[in-house]
């Protein structure tokens, strides 16, 4: 399928998905949203892929947010109906069945704070800055994401000051799990998708929904909702015996199986 705002390429098990309007700072058009939900929703059906990375083109910026100058020309209807596609997208890319990686590339403002903040995992450069500028412009966003990371006192900072959190404090703080150099961030990020791809997708699935799902539950009912989905849908792939025939033929010193 061909894209205007978009790139999107399959690297072995992993869909690459790139917003790609530089020259825009990668701004959230209606289009580019539309875009980018349906190149989620491909990923999610193909039975290849098995983790999803998201970046935006060029060096300047992840994602500046929504699309002003779009927004400035809009009536009030169809603001309307691009606030509601953003709910929608946001959620979807959320409680994507498979894991998402985002490459924060450069600036993520606004919008592209909380895109940023939807995915699963991010890997950062010395160019990755956020900003949360809802307050700034009378809105409100990233309530149900920010503070799920980096807890709920520095969401609370971050969301109502709207100020600038540079590289080095967003990976202290957890909202990058890895901070590299620019030049390495593609490769950190496809290197934790091969690792993500090389396990049972099943698994992959289950993990990820237990762990959404588990939100605001206290610990028992997390260890009884675990324990739920291991005597029902993510009962072992196979006996003890078969899993570990890889790892005990390592140890006994045999040629690996094929």
């Amino acid at each position: 399928m061909g894209y205007d705002t978009i790139l999107v390429e399959h690297r072995d098990t992993i869909a690459l998905i790139t917003m790609n309007r530089p020259d825009k700072l990668n701004a959230l058009s209606t289009l580019l949203i539309r875009e980018f939900d349906q190149a989620v929703t491909d990923a999610e059906a193909d039975d290849s892929i098995a983790s999803i990375i998201i970046t935006g083109a060029g060096d300047k910026a992840f994602s500046a947010g929504a699309d002003i100058h779009e927004m400035a020309g809009a009536s009030s209807e169809e603001i309307a109906r691009a606030q509601a596609a953003r709910y929608d997208y946001a959620w979807h890319l959320a409680t994507c069945a498979k894991p998402t990686i985002g490459v924060i590339n450069g600036l993520a403002f606004g919008g592209g704070a909380l895109l940023a903040t939807t995915v699963d995992m991010r890997i950062g450069c010395e160019r990755s800055r956020f900003r949360f500028l809802a307050a700034q412009y009378g809105r409100v966003n990233s309530t149900w994401t920010l503070p799920l990371i980096v807890s709920m006192p520095l969401a609370l900072e971050m969301l109502t000051t709207a100020r600038v959190v540079e590289a080095k404090e967003a990976y202290r703080m957890g909202l990058l799990n890895h901070l590299v150099p620019a030049e390495q961030m593609l490769e950190e990020a496809l290197e934790m998708g091969r690792l993500i791809g090389q396990n049972d997708r099943r698994m992959l699935h289950g993990i990820k929904h237990l762990v959404q799902q588990n939100v605001g539950l206290t610990w028992e009912r997390m260890f009884n909702q675990e324990r739920k989905a291991v005597d029902s849908d993510l009962q072992p792939t196979a006996a003890p015996k078969e899993s570990f025939k890889e790892f005990l033929a390592q140890r006994r010193g045999e040629a690996r199986p094929q």
